[in-house]
């Protein structure tokens, strides 16, 4: 946005350079929380744990929202953003996880991929709120207010409002069952499973065995643990394979959408505000397609088939993407032409796509086939989005003040061989 530019007193021609920097040093900050969380939670619990990340969360977006004129002041809220985000992603899925019933554990972990689609912190035209929310925020932004220094503060200053929410809601939890049963805490721990279970059955005191059980023989099974166990050949494979998984779901290319639609659809129907329409239909897109599969599809179709059929769909889409934009280029005079519509139907096509499988799956995917405690999934996750920021800032960078052409081969080109190797994965790397 041009108010953030003159506030904030930079060249418009380091744009990308910004641009890469915000979004880079938030995934640096909550990468390195990922790791700091995971012992915390631990010793703390989920409930505290929880507290702390949205407190850090919320003083490193109001680092962001106050009008500072120093750009120093703006990547340092970034980088506490990033660290009370990291550790939220580490902790809800895991809270989710112990908390939820085994019958239902899979369909709440592709709620979290849901929500996400909702509420995933990305810098868009210098307003970091969720996708979908983010999307429509910026655009009546830019149709409705003028050019003042509210016009960037308001969609950045937004993503206080669901983080302190959680905040308080988190007064009303209990603490996770799972970990006070781990800690020997036994009666809180079955006060916890009834009220959140709502019931005092014989079927939550078996559950409630059950968890016991579970916790003693992971307790006996982890006694003496060294780091230099997952070296060896069974739990290398089982901590590769969800690394490979979370690595080709961002190798997907959806990342890069999610950053830099509005530059994208700008490339494709020109200024104004055509692209931040076209951009806010792409996340209405997003939810709708995540919210089907989450609703209707998780319980009843398999993961495997799922995720190579997605792969090769996505694929497809991204090599027509390429051939067409190279073939018949948009022009910059002639307004919006047949080849950007159809460009645009493509996109939308491969995000519906995405959505319907490697979005959702990955989550209940890992959990599921108990190739890795959920805990561990966000930290795989976040090394995985780092080397995709890396990969695709520096994209950026190198596609920057090319035609569309060029970056179409940079860009949709590359994606799909990304694509053919989350094909790979999902057929070889990836049991039933």
């Amino acid at each position: 946005m041009k108010s953030f530019v003159r506030d904030f007193k930079y060249d418009t021609a380091h744009a990308t350079r910004v641009n890469s920097l915000a979004v880079g040093l938030q995934q640096a900050g909550a990468f390195a929380a990922c790791f700091v969380i995971w012992p915390i939670a631990d010793r703390l619990g989920r409930k505290l744990s929880l507290q702390i990340s949205s407190f850090i969360f919320i003083i490193g977006a109001m680092m962001e929202t106050i009008n500072s004129h120093n750009m120093g002041v703006f990547y340092a809220g970034r980088v506490i953003a990033g660290v009370g985000l990291g550790a939220a992603t580490v902790i809800v899925p895991m809270f989710n996880s112990e908390m939820a019933p085994k019958e239902l554990r899979g369909q709440i972990g592709s709620f979290f991929q849901w929500f996400y689609t909702f509420g995933d912190s990305k810098l868009n035209s210098a307003a970091k709120l969720g996708i979908f929310t983010s999307y429509w925020v910026d655009y009546a932004m830019a149709e409705a207010v003028p050019s003042v220094t509210r016009q960037w503060q308001i969609p950045i200053g937004l993503q206080i409002i669901p983080a302190g929410l959680l905040a308080l809601g988190t007064f009303t939890l209990k603490e996770s069952t799972r970990w006070l049963t781990k800690k020997g805490r036994h009666e809180e721990a079955w006060e916890s499973l009834k009220w959140i279970r709502a019931d005092e059955s014989q079927a939550t005191v078996e559950e409630m065995e059950e968890i016991r059980v579970g916790v003693e023989l992971e307790q006996r099974a982890t006694e003496g643990f060294q780091i230099k166990e997952l070296a060896e050949r069974e739990n290398f494979k089982r901590v590769f394979t969800a690394f490979a998984v979370f690595t080709a779901q961002q190798a997907t290319g959806a990342t890069a959408f999610a950053y830099y639609g509005p530059q994208y659809f700008k490339l494709l129907v020109g200024g104004g505000s055509k692209d931040l329409l076209l951009t806010a239909i792409f996340g209405a897109i997003k939810v709708v397609a995540c919210g089907c599969f989450v609703l209707f599809l998780s319980n009843r179709v398999g993961r495997r088939g799922v995720l190579i059929g997605g792969a090769v769909f996505m694929s497809m889409c991204q090599i027509v993407t390429a051939i067409v934009v190279k073939e018949l280029p948009a022009s910059k005079s002639a307004g919006v032409t047949s080849s950007g519509i159809a460009t645009v139907a493509l996109i939308y096509l491969f995000v519906i796509a995405y959505n319907l499988s490697w979005g959702p799956l990955p989550w209940p995917y890992v959990s599921e086939t108990g190739y890795c405690d959920w805990s561990f999934h966000p930290v795989v996750v976040q090394l995985c989005v780092f080397i995709d920021d890396i990969v695709y800032d520096r994209e950026s960078w190198l596609t920057n003040g090319l035609s569309l052409e060029e970056i179409a081969h940079n860009d949709y080109g590359r994606a799909s061989s990304y694509k053919d190797d989350a094909i790979l994965v999902a057929h070889g790397a990836t049991p039933k």
